[in-house]
């Protein structure tokens, strides 16, 4: 496509992007149709959308041309008009990726933020080829980049337009993959360390949501991915697992730290709704965590794939650890209440690491558990989950392996979005209950019920 260039160079910025818009779907599709393995788009063509399409300058000594607004929304509408229009899924994937990959060059920031406003508008308008590939673009990229697209899409529908938040909501139904990657994304980037990482209320009102309506929905890219393809470190979790199961541990100790007064069920005078959303999340991601079992037997996976990592569970531990130091020395609220939101937390913690170590999602012993939990104060449930007897594998002779490009050799097959049963708790439980899935649970090695 080198030769194309002088055609481009007398057109106004937008007429050049259209038509090389244009070509890079014909020569894709050639390329495509040619057979070559994989098919890669060439350096000269990556080159074209910068200078074109980006307007990053070609060398130092040239200006790069720039859109106005008008022009940059009229492009893209073209863009979702062409991937619209583009039936085959491998030719859009290929087109996506010559447009947004990133190159490690000064283009990379035009590339972000023509990304952020092409799915925000995809979004918007319902073009569903584009948020599929940016599900997988989401899951190829190091996730700094990941939890930057993140960003821009909840300022977008939660923050900056009030009464947008619906139109986010519905795609929940046409791109379960992006749902899922974008769940990945924002549990990355709000990790409640500060209040500016603190989900805003309607974000996590419509992730609850999502979760509730669809439980395997967090589940979605861990089912469609290949064990044997390429996982880079640097990527987002292939599940929003360890991300959702960090919200709801931490949230009664995060919400009072920044300086709200509390309530005893984890919410603020302020935020009255993020008590029980989280309880309700909490019980979900259990939910999620007991559907594991027959999912990774089927693929005879369960003890040897871990999806929760004990790296991050140190990690959170330890915030853990200093979230307890700090609320001892808070002043907003008595020692009682204090002392209910701790043992809140740590409830919590011990209810989803018994839950994920008895399904397969946790694979550790006990001792590791006990060297992360040794700086935690004491709690009965905890304690009594740190205690307990030695887990058995169906497996119990192949040795367990973390999510990795060698953890098998066949690929997870993709499994429908919807159970074909639907998954309650043994027990009803009220959604805005301090302690959600207290009750006696099926499938622990023992019970537990501690004391409301």
């Amino acid at each position: 496509m080198g030769d194309i260039r002088q055609s481009l160079l007398p057109r106004d910025v937008l007429s050049a992007a259209k038509e090389l818009l244009y070509h890079l779907d014909i020569y894709i599709c050639n390329l495509v149709q040619s057979g070559r393995q994989p098919p890669q788009v060439d350096s000269k063509t990556l080159e074209l959308v910068e200078e074109f399409i980006l307007h990053a300058p070609k060398d130092r000594n040239t200006p790069g041309r720039r859109m106005s607004a008008l022009q940059e929304l009229q492009l893209l509408e073209i863009m979702c008009s062409c991937f619209q229009e583009q039936s085959r899924d491998t030719v859009r994937q290929l087109m996506f990726s010559a447009l947004f990959s990133l190159q490690g060059n000064q283009a990379d920031e035009s590339r972000m933020g023509l990304l952020g406003k092409l799915v925000s508008m995809a979004i918007a308008v319902g073009r569903i080829p584009i948020l599929e590939c940016a599900a997988t673009w989401l899951q190829r990229t190091h996730r700094v980049y990941c939890v930057r697209l993140a960003q821009v899409l909840v300022d977008d529908y939660c923050s900056m337009v009030p009464g947008s938040v619906p139109t986010l909501q519905n795609i929940h139904s046409a791109s379960p993959r992006f749902c899922c990657q974008f769940i990945t994304a924002v549990t990355t980037l709000y990790d409640l360390t500060t209040e500016e990482l603190t989900p805003p209320l309607e974000l996590l009102q419509m992730i609850v949501s999502w979760i509730q309506d669809d439980p395997r929905l967090v589940l979605i890219t861990f089912l469609n991915t290949p064990l044997s393809g390429s996982q880079p470190i640097s990527s987002l979790d292939v599940t929003p697992l360890g991300g959702l199961m960090r919200w709801c541990v931490k949230a009664p100790l995060a919400y009072r730290r920044d300086k709200k007064p509390a309530l005893t069920n984890g919410s603020t005078e302020n935020e009255p709704e993020t008590g029980p959303l989280f309880s309700a999340l909490h019980l979900s991601v259990l939910q999620v965590f007991m559907l594991l079992p027959n999912i990774l037997n089927e693929k005879g996976l369960f003890g040897r794939l871990a999806l929760l990592q004990m790296e991050s569970l140190a990690t959170l531990t330890s915030d853990l650890s200093r979230l307890l130091d700090q609320a001892d020395k808070h002043t907003h609220t008595s020692s009682t209440d204090t002392h209910a939101l701790s043992q809140l937390t740590l409830d919590r913690l011990a209810q989803a690491l018994q839950v994920a170590m008895a399904n397969g999602a946790l694979l550790c012993s006990r001792e590791d558990l006990r060297a992360i939990c040794s700086r935690l104060p004491h709690n009965n449930l905890l304690q009594l989950v740190l205690s307990g007897p030695v887990m058995y594998y169906n497996n119990i002779h192949t040795p367990p392996l973390a999510f990795s490009p060698h953890a098998a050799h066949s690929p997870i097959a993709s499994h429908p979005t919807h159970p074909t049963h639907p998954t309650h708790p043994t027990h009803p439980t009220h959604p805005t209950h301090p302690y959600p899935g207290q009750a006696f649970m099926t499938g622990m090695p023992f019970p537990f019920r501690p004391s409301h």
